[in-house]
């Protein structure tokens, strides 16, 4: 049980970590990069300074892992 509770705070530091360096080492990246890139790869939304970024072939696979599982049962 402690050995558990040992892998999962290790865990949360590591996501926490990540949360940090994320926005950090996206700053660095510049935006004309990022638009080189196909748009089934990676789209990016942009409005009033909000920028959202997504792969529409991960979206895709999401929704057909969760159709296969939901009509499985």
């Amino acid at each position: 049980m402690e050995r558990m509770l040992t892998v999962v705070g290790v865990f949360f530091i590591v996501i926490g970590f990540a949360l940090i360096a994320i926005p950090l080492i996206a700053k660095s990246i510049s935006t004309a990069k990022l638009e080189s890139i196909p748009w089934f790869i990676l789209y990016i939304y942009r409005s009033n300074g909000f920028f959202l970024a997504t792969s529409p072939i991960l979206i895709l696979l999401a929704i057909i892992y969760l159709a296969i599982t939901i009509f499985k049962h």
